[in-house]
């Protein structure tokens, strides 16, 4: 009985995306958080893989933006679950694109708006060819008034990094 419950536990907390501790990336990894974390995995990052991040709460969203044409349903994990899964305490985020493009985020847009981390674009992974591995993207289809270039600008695809600072 005890194991059930310890079992039942474990998977209401992965669907919650709350987390004690983060295990160690099985897989190549597509996403290293650094700065003040109280759950890092590796040294003094937290590094994930796809399926570490596929576990983590979301959404999917269909909506228009203005780097496709037509709507695109993006899916992926909240950033604020991912932030949590690592511990991240801060104000601001610096999301760093692979080819070193970043961009300043208040940590207010992860845990106020339904931001994702989107790994998929119309049910498929992205490449890094088509905006991924990871694209931040904002609930254009939640709330229009987010539709200008403040969001958009904040909107980095590729990312390899997010530096959470004070």
């Amino acid at each position: 009985m005890k194991k059930l419950i310890a079992i039942t536990l474990a998977l209401f907390t992965l669907g919650t995306g709350v987390a004690h501790s983060l295990d160690a990336p099985k897989g190549p990894v597509v996403l290293t958080v650094k700065g003040k974390l109280d759950h890092p995995n590796v040294g003094e990052t937290a590094q994930f893989d796809l399926a570490m991040l596929e576990l983590l709460a979301g959404r999917k969203g269909s909506m228009k933006t203005p780097w496709n044409e037509g709507t695109v349903s993006y899916s992926g994990p909240f950033l604020r679950a991912v932030l949590d899964a690592a511990g991240a305490k801060g104000t601001s985020l610096k999301i760093v694109a692979l080819n070193d493009y970043s961009a300043s985020v208040p940590f207010s847009d992860a845990a106020n708006l339904d931001t994702i981390l989107a790994t998929r674009a119309d049910g498929q992974l992205m490449s890094v060819r088509d905006k991924g591995p990871l694209f931040l993207i904002y609930p254009f289809d939640l709330d229009k008034s987010l539709f200008n270039e403040k969001y958009f600008s904040r909107s980095v695809w590729q990312i390899g990094t997010i530096e959470v600072l004070n």
